[in-house]
């Protein structure tokens, strides 16, 4: 299950990850971000220890979503070594993002 994204545990959760990240921002009142949770979380189950999966609001974290340059959500954020490597906008379907995490790790 991805964990959630805070302003607090951003260091850790991102800055010391040892792993490659992938982050969904969305907000709660986003229909396609709604759309999009259960299609993070079963991607996420497929990359268990080989890729951390988190979810960052971006109403309760606005500081991070400036950060991050987010400028429509969902956004999906692929980060390596606390370095962003790319960013796709809108939702995704199940194979999409599976695709997109896939390469992602190459």
């Amino acid at each position: 299950m991805p964990s959630e994204l805070t302003s607090e545990n951003f260091k850790t959760e991102v800055l010391e990850s040892s792993i490659p990240i992938v982050i969904k921002a969305y907000a709660t009142w986003c229909g396609p971000c709604i759309q999009m949770t259960p299609v993070f979380q079963e991607v996420a189950k497929q990359f268990i220890g080989k890729v951390k999966f988190l979810e960052l609001n971006v109403d309760q974290a606005r500081d991070l979503a400036i950060n991050f340059g987010i400028t429509s959500i969902p956004t999906i954020i692929f980060i390596k070594s606390g370095n962003i490597v790319d960013k796709q906008m809108g939702y995704m379907d199940t194979q999409t993002l599976l695709q997109a995490v896939n390469l992602f790790i190459k």
